[in-house]
């Protein structure tokens, strides 16, 4: 089955796109889904999709920016751009930089099917992905691994193909070493790491903005998601807590 990935800034549309389609008859799932660019390159190494729905006029990170990133990471990636412009700039754009299909906004449901049934016919035409085995050497990888990460939470492009690269490993491959020896993905471990260092500097009176781009997360809608699931409860709560006497 192939995995699908929703990413637009309108959670209506995410919803529309969820609820209207038949993904189990087409051979698909929706396996995640992304309320802005930056949310969606953090987390496109966890689920490592085979087709996105990008949005084209997202904060922080458009469409375009997040196509030509995914692209570069994921060259089998099939990307479907939604937008409300007809304008053939924009497609051209799109085309230029590997975009597989072009949808305008109020899409259909027999639009929609039509893209993933041409797009299913490519991705059953090519050929399975070789994994390239990787020979690791267990816990002193993984410790180095740790560190870096630990020193270099403040990049915003850290993520487990970066990191991946930087060791020489094969991501895919890592992440299940990474997983093996912590208990954790490293997405998770490195997520965790940001609060952390995040919860710090709420104690220091950081506003969350000033915060979420400290801690290598400058998406501030992302970084408070994130901030929420961690500690169940907002930036704003968490500060507010720490000034009662």
């Amino acid at each position: 089955m192939y995995k699908v990935m929703i990413i637009d800034d309108e959670k209506s549309l995410r919803n529309l796109l969820k609820m209207t389609v038949p993904w189990e008859s087409l051979g698909l799932e929706v396996a995640g889904e992304a309320a802005s660019g930056i949310e969606a390159i953090n987390r496109i190494d966890e689920i490592q999709p085979d087709i996105a729905f990008v949005d084209i006029q997202m904060p922080f990170m458009d469409g375009i920016q997040f196509s030509k990133l995914a692209i570069r990471r994921y060259p089998d990636l099939k990307i479907i751009i939604l937008t409300a412009h007809s304008d053939f700039a924009y497609a051209r754009e799109c085309i230029g930089i590997g975009v597989c299909e072009y949808l305008l906004k109020p899409v259909s449901r027999a639009e929609v099917r039509e893209v993933l049934e041409r797009i299913l016919r490519k991705l059953e035409a090519r050929e399975p992905r070789q994994e390239v085995p990787v020979l690791l050497q267990g816990n002193e990888n993984v410790s180095r691994i740790v560190e870096y990460i630990q020193a270099s939470y403040q990049d915003p492009d850290l993520n487990l193909t970066a990191i991946a690269q930087k060791f020489g490993f094969n991501p895919s491959y890592l992440s299940r070493l990474f997983k093996g020896e912590t208990g954790k993905s490293l997405i998770d471990y490195l997520t965790e790491w940001r609060m952390e260092k995040a919860i710090l500097l709420a104690r220091q009176g950081s506003l969350m903005y000033m915060t979420a781009k400290a801690v290598g997360i400058p998406d501030p809608n992302y970084f408070g998601k994130c901030f929420k699931k961690y500690t169940d409860q907002t930036y704003t709560e968490y500060v507010k807590k720490l000034k009662k006497p």
